[in-house]
């Protein structure tokens, strides 16, 4: 059994989980760990939790050591260098009048690499831009395009349900989202009201998709005959959260029925079933 700390580098930024060894934590310790990118300083965020090792997340590393006043004031420095480096990269972009827009720079803690994150419709040629950033700063650069979704993830923002980001906060990677998903939800499809800040479709479209469908597959389609036990009619609306269809009988009025007091469809009157389109050769 392993003790699971959450610890989260930049203040709205995505939480990930550590292993945090015989350290006793608690929320807002300052701590290094390993990373992909090499030493980082990040926060305490979610206490430690004691976690079955079946349960553990895949590659669970380690939290190095708790950060020391040096190692804070070091971070603090890089963060102030970042800043001046997004504004000298925003004067950079404005003189050579290039169509890019700079989203975050990110400096490692050892400081032996510079990131620059922006967005652009195409290929943007930066190389006189790296240039100048390499002369202020004498150290390695990298130039990092990235898509509009995950600007947004950087960033950050409040989505129209009144929560933090899904992406901000807990998306590793992004799936693909349809209309199709929204049309299954029976959601309105105006692109103001299921896209996301980034001006995508939501991500949460595909949550409950999957669910939609499996349950549809049991419901009567509309303009289906059913039988139920006050009426025959044809189903002309469903509502899957309810697990009810809306009817419209043959005296002209419409209920709403729970799947559980439906009967078998009733077969169209005048003879054989008509073929569906698919069944036609």
């Amino acid at each position: 059994m392993a003790k699971v700390v959450g610890v989260r580098f930049r203040p709205y930024g995505k939480t990930y989980n550590f292993d945090s060894g015989h350290f006793v934590l608690n929320i807002r310790d300052r701590v290094m760990v390993k990373t992909d990118m090499g030493m980082s300083l990040g926060m305490v965020v979610r206490p430690p939790k004691a976690v079955e090792e079946d349960q553990l997340p895949n590659e669970l590393k380690p939290v190095y050591r708790l950060a020391t006043e040096e190692d804070i004031q070091r971070h603090e420095r890089n963060c102030e260098v970042e800043r001046e480096a997004h504004a000298f990269c925003q004067e950079c972009i404005r003189n050579r009048k290039l169509d890019m827009n700079l989203v975050m720079v990110e400096m490692l803690f050892d400081n032996s690499k510079m990131i620059f994150y922006f967005t652009a419709e195409g290929r943007i040629d930066f190389r006189e831009i790296v240039k100048d950033l390499v002369q202020r700063f004498r150290t390695r650069i990298e130039m990092r395009q990235i898509g509009v979704r995950n600007q947004t993830k950087m960033v950050g923002g409040i989505g129209s349900c009144g929560r933090e980001l899904c992406c901000t906060l807990f998306i590793d990677k992004f799936e693909p989202v349809s209309v199709k998903m929204a049309k299954e939800q029976q959601l309105s499809l105006n692109p103001s009201k299921i896209s996301g800040l980034c001006g995508r479709l939501m991500c949460c479209l595909s949550y409950e998709y999957s669910q939609y469908v499996q349950l549809r597959e049991v419901m009567p389609k509309c303009g289906e005959r059913v039988e139920t036990k006050c009426c025959k009619g044809k189903v002309i609306r469903q509502n899957v959260l309810r697990s009810t269809v809306s009817v419209f009988g043959d005296d002209g009025k419409e209920v709403e029925v729970p799947l559980a007091e439906l009967r078998e469809p009733v077969k169209p009157s005048g003879g054989k079933k008509k073929p569906d389109k698919e069944s036609r050769s």
